[in-house]
């Protein structure tokens, strides 16, 4: 029965962990907020290194 139905059955697995990898990317996805907030926080911290720095 399993010989009949491999391709099926695979589908069906990619399928599944298709979705399951989008839903978890949508779970875990950072706000733009916060994206934009630690960026500009990072390039706060570099300029004010590099003018220590001088």
């Amino acid at each position: 029965m399993l010989a009949r139905y491999w391709k099926k059955i695979g589908l069906f697995i990619v399928i599944v962990a298709c979705i399951f990898n989008i839903m978890n990317k949508f779970i875990h996805k950072l706000s733009l907020n916060d994206e934009l907030e630690s960026s500009a926080t990072y390039m706060t911290n570099q300029e004010q290194n590099k003018n220590l720095d001088k």
